[in-house]
């Protein structure tokens, strides 16, 4: 452990990312402003067009709620009677024990941490099992990626096995491809939670979907009422949703930044792991020292309490951030 950082303090800053106000406190002669690399949050955020507006008076109406239902539902490729927004996959995830899945919850390790906030175990291997197995592609923290094929048959032998899957699916808009859900119908038993802030770079609107079979949304529906998520969630999630140019664009852009990372980091002698563009893992590497020596830099990281060789990189947002990882790395 460097000296001046504690275990429990290393822990407070592991539990999630995003923590810029916890690092000023602990850094108060870090320079300013900030670099938060500790999330996987897309740095550069869509926007909305000129002349969208919403009005935050009133309470949503169903039918413009039903409509970015609706938006999402074409944008992952399955009916809209599958798809419940609620304000934010974060709360899906907690929201899982009370969707009447069949128990245990069982969460892959390592995962993250909300997983294993919610389930009653968690195992090291993702295999077919009585209850509900709970996972992420592409994984959080580490960046593993199982492909299409590899999920289905996976989907298949839990439900051969009277078991359900719990997917979170966080992350997969930058590798669309990797998304189980154009190849569900309305009978398998799998829940794919998603979020909406991630992939957008709009975290605070608090927007995410889950994507289950009719009856499961229904209890969803039930749980949350007629105004889960604002106003404001609506009308940009289903602009969002809609601008394929921005999208397309966007997912280029974040493979050639992650390969630009990749390099930033190898030429520093780093070991990187991880298929998602939004972060890279570290590994091989005394995570606590380079986590402080980089927040005395004004750069924040995610460093792992139980995994004192890690420590993750969010992607930067532009040159200006590549060069001042760069330099920080350098010890400049």
């Amino acid at each position: 452990m460097a000296a001046g950082m504690t275990q429990a303090e290393l822990h407070g800053f592991g539990r999630h990312g995003g923590r810029i106000d916890d690092a000023m406190r602990a850094f108060p002669r870090a320079p300013h402003p900030w670099l938060d690399l500790s999330t996987g949050i897309n740095p550069v955020a869509w926007g909305p067009p000129a002349g969208l507006k919403f009005d935050s008076g009133p309470l949503p109406a169903i039918t413009a709620l039903r409509a970015l239902e609706a938006a999402a539902a074409d944008y992952f490729g399955v009916a809209a009677s599958r798809v419940a927004a609620v304000p934010g996959s974060e709360v899906a995830l907690r929201l899982l024990p009370m969707l009447g899945l069949p128990g245990p919850i069982v969460a892959a390790h390592p995962g993250y941490g909300t997983h294993g906030e919610v389930a009653a175990a968690s195992v090291a291997t993702i295999a077919a099992r009585p209850g509900t197995m709970l996972f992420a592609n592409p994984n959080n923290p580490d960046g593993r990626l199982f492909d299409r094929t590899t999920m289905q048959g996976l989907a298949a032998r839990q439900a051969a096995a009277g078991g359900w899957l719990a997917i979170d699916e966080a992350f997969v808009d930058t590798l669309p491809d990797a998304s189980i859900l154009p190849m569900l119908d309305d009978a398998a038993p799998v829940v794919v939670l998603r979020s909406f802030g991630k992939f957008f770079g709009l975290a605070g609107i608090r927007l995410g979907f889950i994507v289950a079979p009719p009856a499961v949304i229904e209890r969803v529906r039930r749980l949350f009422g007629d105004w889960p998520v604002s106003a404001q969630a609506i009308a940009w999630g289903r602009a969002a949703y809609a601008d394929a140019g921005w999208i397309d664009a966007m997912r280029r852009a974040l493979e050639a930044g992650a390969a630009r990372l990749d390099a930033l980091l190898a030429r520093h002698a780093l070991v990187v792991r991880g298929a998602c563009p939004l972060f890279r893992l570290v590994e091989q590497v005394d995570a606590p020292a380079l986590f402080e020596r980089l927040a005395r830099a004004g750069i924040l990281t995610r460093p792992f309490a139980d995994r004192l060789d890690w420590l993750r990189f969010g992607l930067p947002g532009d040159d200006a951030a590549f060069d001042r990882l760069d330099r920080a790395l350098a010890g400049g």
